[in-house]
């Protein structure tokens, strides 16, 4: 009797096209279904087959994850908008770009689309500052004050629904500065509070502004620390929040020190981030 030949699993039979299920989807199916994830996974999902490359590039899904017509801000003049929707949201989170008002600027976080701003030192309320240069417009620094106040806001309707945020002070600190990060006569390094206020939720957390206090250490110590970025300034982070869509008013945040009446000075502060949360 001749042996029996084994058969050839199904897969082989039917070739590679038959045997991958989703090359049978329509790309509209197959874009909806990349637009409820998220940029990151979008640009995953390229990698799995031809039909999903397809999807991943269409124009289609890169509008889902581009802000809508009324709230995508304009680039620079002279620049070209990109024709390709994918093209352009790269674009938009890759470098800021300045809102109609000439001042706030805009770019979406490149893993979650999701938009975040910054509140330049001219939209703050600062007791006791004078403008100088920066980078999208005027910073202002504190000079000769006995206490701190930086209050700042940003409508709930600018930002993505359902995305958590956390929100920093960007700034400096003068060569001349003191008051702000030395103890007097062995005492504490200063502390500041910070606060962040959404809808009927209201959160402060104490702060300090020295990047690297090691002589707070010998102390019991708890203050938020800031860190030094790679732009060559500073960054705290003032607290966090969550836009639960449902509140419509007003973002608030700041930094303040009344307690302490000595004299500070030399302050450099170029605005307040509201960045997608990590």
């Amino acid at each position: 009797m001749e042996p029996r030949r084994p058969t050839k699993p199904a897969a082989e039979e039917e070739g590679p096209m038959e045997a991958c299920e989703v090359t049978r989807l329509q790309e509209e199916l197959l874009w909806a279904a990349l637009s409820s994830t998220s940029p990151r996974d979008a640009c995953r999902a390229a990698a799995v087959s031809p039909a999903f490359r397809v999807a991943a590039d269409s124009d289609a899904l890169w509008a889902c994850f581009l802000p809508c017509g009324r709230d995508l801000p304009p680039l620079a003049d002279g620049e070209s908008t990109p024709c390709r929707k994918k093209d352009l949201f790269l674009r938009l989170s890759g470098s800021p770009v300045l809102l109609p008002c000439g001042l706030v600027s805009m770019w979406l976080d490149r893993e979650t689309g999701a938009r975040c701003y910054m509140v330049p030192a001219r939209e703050l309320s600062i007791g006791w500052g004078t403008l100088a240069d920066s980078r999208f417009s005027e910073s202002a620094e504190l000079r000769l004050v006995s206490w701190q106040y930086i209050r700042g806001k940003i409508h709930s309707k600018m930002l993505s629904q359902g995305s958590a945020y956390s929100v920093y002070m960007v700034y400096k600190l003068a060569n001349d500065s003191y008051g702000l990060t030395d103890g007097y006569y062995g005492q504490e390094l200063p502390v500041q509070k910070a606060s962040v206020s959404v809808g009927g939720t209201h959160q402060t957390r104490k702060v300090c502004l020295q990047p690297n206090p090691q002589r707070s250490r010998r102390r019991n110590y708890h203050a938020a620390l800031p860190r030094k970025r790679a732009d060559g300034w500073i960054e705290l982070e003032l607290g966090e929040f969550i836009c639960e869509g449902h509140e419509y008013g007003d973002v608030s945040f700041g930094l303040s020190e009344m307690n302490d009446l000595r004299r500070k000075n030399g302050l450099i502060v170029q605005g307040i981030e509201i960045r997608h949360k990590i």
